[in-house]
């Protein structure tokens, strides 16, 4: 098992952001400008588990170089049954530089869209703390 999905299975947050490039580009589905940076992704990140429930990775593909990694899962987003991929691009230091969620059916995306839009302020003033 590859260690960002052993730390994102444990909710262990700290490890995650470690893992985190300083400059990373968080794609989400739901903005369609990247987040550039380790505080702002790991914020967005740290709210994952509020807005995606029974999260379950499916399968796990690792590039031969082992500088991408691509996990696909199973969640729910307001009651809406969700299939996903995280696309994760490791630099040359070991550390994700470019980081792409992308979520299915269209009714989870905008699940998605409407629940980290009434929690962006929150990610916003955490990222600022840190």
């Amino acid at each position: 098992m590859h260690p960002f999905r052993r730390a994102a299975e444990a909710d262990d947050m700290s490890t995650i952001k470690a893992m985190l490039a300083k400059s990373v580009h968080l794609h989400t589905p739901v903005v369609p400008r990247p987040y550039v940076g380790r505080e702002i992704a790991a914020a967005i990140l740290r709210h994952v588990p509020r807005t995606f429930k029974e999260l379950r990775y499916v399968r796990e593909i690792v590039s031969a170089d082992s500088r991408d990694l691509v996990l696909t899962f199973t969640t729910k987003v307001n009651g809406v049954q969700t299939h996903g991929v995280d696309l994760l691009h490791f630099n040359d230091e070991g550390l994700i530089d470019d980081f792409e969620i992308m979520v299915r059916p269209l009714a989870a995306a905008t699940a998605l869209a409407s629940a980290m839009s009434e929690q962006f302020h929150q990610i916003e003033q955490a990222a600022e703390l840190e």
